[in-house]
């Protein structure tokens, strides 16, 4: 079953990405192909894309730390609370007037 996800828990975890380490990820640069096993254990949540080229070099793009903190910016300014508390207001209004024009009080 899955569970419901909290706004503080992508708050969180964007968090975690924009501060997160890129070790693993360059861990897998210099990973051996015959020990790829050890690939499991690594933490590469940081890692967009993966490419291994035909001389066998890889590229290893990573997520964008900038476009990451202004995201979480964006998601904790009071401002989005605010506008968010405003939404929830008029759109309580709404359902009132709604029942209003329907007969329902």
């Amino acid at each position: 079953m899955r569970t419901k996800l909290r706004d503080s828990d992508v708050v969180n975890y964007i968090g975690n990405l924009a501060f997160g380490k890129a070790n693993d990820a360059v861990k897998l640069v210099f990973l051996d192909p015959e020990r790829c096993e050890l690939i499991d254990g690594l933490d590469l949540s940081m890692v967009s894309e993966v490419k291994r080229g035909s001389n066998g070099a890889v590229e290893v793009k990573l997520l964008n730390r900038i476009a990451l903190l202004e995201l979480l910016a964006q998601l904790t300014s009071p401002q989005d609370r605010n506008a968010s508390q405003a939404e929830n207001f008029f759109s309580a209004m709404d359902k009132v007037a709604a029942k209003f024009r329907g007969g329902e009080e």
